[in-house]
């Protein structure tokens, strides 16, 4: 199921965004081989991780010759490997590109690292936070007069890992028309400056003010913000064309100068302030009885752990029950090749036994293997 069916990608376990590019090369149907290691850390072990949906799993300790040896004979027969090392690891441990593709020249080699493979801070370890920052996403988000507000670790860590997913699927189109495989340096900090292109743009046009919250999609206009209601819960409002504000005008039974206002920043403190004593008016329930189903760009916010039960997302499918855990379904979708995943990944090592007897290795050596991974 899904479109990259027959395309077979090895995974070496790592933090970061690493485990949610094989979810999403999984999602799509590629078979994705998780090498886990023998784990000695004290850090608590999430109990589910939807990251490891769809995936199969062997335990390898890379730095033993024979289990370097099982990884490149996977290497053999697979499209893609991808790790999240810092630059140079991979090739300490003996399982660099040159060592992986000299095996199997159509090999994809991907990269995940914060900083790149290369420049003044590919050694220096980071977090999702301090990649966004370098890039400028993060100084442009929050409200004038406060600190910055990090927006969880999706802008970097996520939106870098979609990244090297996409990377590694056009570098594998590549190698089936070109016999040639190669690497691809997926840095988050330059998928968060490919993010940010809008940004770019809208000041080079002159139409992005430098100070926080005065812009129209940082929170400074009042037709794109977050509003709380007379319930102590929030509603989103985005109506940013001069059409749709006027729906949610008419709605709110609002005068027509909230809408002359529009476009005219000097008067958006003013029309904030109605507007926020307009929402205060209402339940988040009546607000979405009123506006949800219209053109006046409007939303509930709600918790994630909510979002299932919404009917934009029920109705659609979602969200997805696997294993009696409640998590997104596979996204995009696709009309002929339709992505269905079947199984969640229990504990590492799962499929040791019948990867191992895929490459050929009979059962004295399978039980040998499995008493010292499991040693």
């Amino acid at each position: 199921m899904g479109p990259l069916q027959g395309v077979r990608v090895i995974e070496l376990v790592g933090l970061g965004p690493g485990p949610f590019v094989g979810m999403m090369l999984a999602d799509m149907g590629a078979e994705v081989i998780a090498v886990d290691r023998i784990s000695k850390s004290e850090a608590p072990q999430l109990k589910v991780d939807i990251h490891r949906r769809g995936k199969k799993s062997i335990i390898l300790d890379l730095k033993q010759s024979r289990d370097k040896d099982i990884l490149l004979m996977l290497c053999k027969s697979a499209d893609a490997i991808f790790e999240g090392f810092r630059p140079g690891v991979a090739e300490k441990l003996g399982i660099g590109p040159d060592i992986c593709m000299a095996v199997n020249p159509k090999l994809v080699y991907g990269r995940m690292t914060g900083w790149g493979q290369d420049g003044p801070l590919a050694n220096v370890a980071g977090h999702d936070i301090n990649y966004i920052a370098l890039t400028g996403a993060l100084h442009a988000i929050g409200f004038d007069g406060e600190l910055p507000t990090p927006p969880l670790n999706l802008v970097g860590d996520y939106a870098g890992g979609m990244f090297l997913a996409f990377g590694m699927v056009c570098a594998i189109l590549n190698a089936r028309q070109t016999g040639n495989g190669q690497i691809v340096d997926a840095a988050m900090v330059d998928g968060v400056n490919t993010l940010m292109s809008l940004f770019h743009s809208l000041h080079a046009s002159d139409m992005w003010r430098k100070e926080r919250s005065s812009n129209f999609l940082d929170g400074g206009a009042p037709y794109y913000r977050v509003y709380k209601t007379s319930d102590d819960k929030y509603v989103s409002l985005g109506a940013i064309e001069k059409q749709f504000m006027r729906i949610f005008i008419e709605k709110a039974k609002l005068p027509d100068a909230v809408l002359e206002a529009h476009q005219d920043p000097k008067k958006w403190p003013i029309v904030s302030d109605i507007l926020t004593k307009t929402f205060l008016t209402k339940t988040q329930k009546q607000w979405c009885d009123l506006l949800e189903g219209t053109d006046a760009c409007f939303a509930p916010v709600l918790p994630f752990w909510e979002a299932a039960e919404h009917p934009a997302n029920s109705k659609r499918q979602g969200f997805m029950t696997l294993d009696g855990v409640v998590q997104p379904s596979p996204a995009p979708r696709f009309s002929n090749t339709p992505c269905k995943v079947d199984l969640m990944l229990k504990k590492p090592g799962q499929h040791s036994k019948s990867i191992l007897r895929s490459l050929g290795f009979d059962d004295s050596f399978i039980n040998a293997f499995l008493k010292h991974s499991q040693s």
